[in-house]
């Protein structure tokens, strides 16, 4: 259950609330002769909290009333088969490999965007909306979040991976020029037709777990960690080649584009800086990347990674190419 409150005694009826709101739950109306934020939709809102930081009075609220912990149908939860254990095991020796070679703070995370109508694993939903970036932060420090296109609260990210449709306001990029992340609304409308996306609703929930807590196979790995280490990854991946990669960045749509759709579409390695949405609502840090690694790919990655181990990259961390003095 979400509530909208509006505190008429502060706001100042700048408008701001009806033009970011991608679901439109805000009119402007009149209170004792002046202009106030009224929300009339509040059935509408997706708990983005897009208004509340964008008032500048703070007069916007939005709270969650939790329900208790809970999963989801009963007859889903029958009808799915887990791993075996031999393809568990696997997927625990990659996130062993990964955490002890790189020595990586967070733990890689293992994305599966389940099909709509397709059994899901009996873990739990948010008890509250959360973004989809949120749920992937989340899962790399130890959690596993499975959630339906109602435990989402991003429309954009959530269209984005064919969970729902795209709302008006997003699919003509009205709320990216309000927003001022570009110059006009040509340059908006651009971003929003250019960016990949899935079918609507053709996703019938996100899953995001450890990779070594796995209890289906992920279609995406993703790993956030400071530039070196997505160099040794890169290198990993050519280990073989020595081909140069190419990756897809705008630092728009970070997690839910760069860091899964790419991968997802086109089955190869993709690499993103992040992007304003998910580093303001989180704890990142400012030296963080993203990466996302099909999980076809990530054998040969974590292969490439098992050589380089061996001395590549402690020789580079330990600094032996150093002359004595300087």
């Amino acid at each position: 259950m979400i509530q909208v409150t509006v505190d008429e005694a502060r706001c100042n009826g700048c408008n701001f609330c009806v033009e970011f709101c991608p679901t439109s739950v805000f009119d402007l109306a009149k209170c004792n002769g002046t202009r106030v934020a009224a929300a009339n939709r509040p059935e509408a809102c997706w708990a983005c909290m897009t208004c509340v930081g964008k008032c500048p009075e703070w007069a916007i609220t939005v709270s969650q009333t939790a329900p208790p912990k809970r999963y989801v149908d009963d007859e889903n939860e029958r009808a799915f088969v887990p791993l075996s254990d031999e393809e568990h095991e696997t997927y625990t020796t990659y996130s062993e490999t990964l955490e002890r070679v790189l020595k990586l703070r967070w733990k890689p995370v293992a994305v599966t965007l389940i099909p709509k109508g397709d059994p899901m694993p009996h873990i739990p939903v948010p008890r509250v909306r959360l973004r989809y970036c949120q749920s992937l932060i989340m899962a790399r420090r130890g959690k596993s979040i499975l959630m339906p296109p109602a435990s989402h609260a991003c429309m954009d990210g959530t269209s984005i991976l064919g969970l729902t449709k795209i709302p008006e306001k997003l699919a003509t990029g009205d709320v990216y020029m309000q927003l001022g992340k570009v110059a006009n609304k040509e340059a908006a409308l651009r971003l929003v037709q250019e960016r990949p996306t899935l079918p609507e609703e053709s996703i019938g929930a996100t899953l995001a777990t450890p990779l070594e807590a796995v209890v289906m196979r992920p279609d995406i790995v993703a790993i956030m960690a400071p530039p070196e280490t997505m160099m040794w990854l890169c290198m990993s991946s050519t280990y073989y080649t020595g081909e140069r990669s190419s990756f897809k960045m705008s630092s728009y749509n970070a997690q839910c584009v760069e860091t899964t759709v790419y991968p997802y579409t086109t089955g190869e390695i993709n690499m993103s800086l992040g992007c304003y949405g998910c580093r303001a609502i989180s704890d990142l840090g400012d030296d963080a990347m993203f990466m996302g690694i099909p999980i076809d790919k990530l054998p040969l990655v974590i292969e490439g990674l098992e050589h380089l181990g061996k001395k590549a990259i402690p020789d580079a961390r330990s600094r032996v190419y150093l002359p004595p003095m300087i």
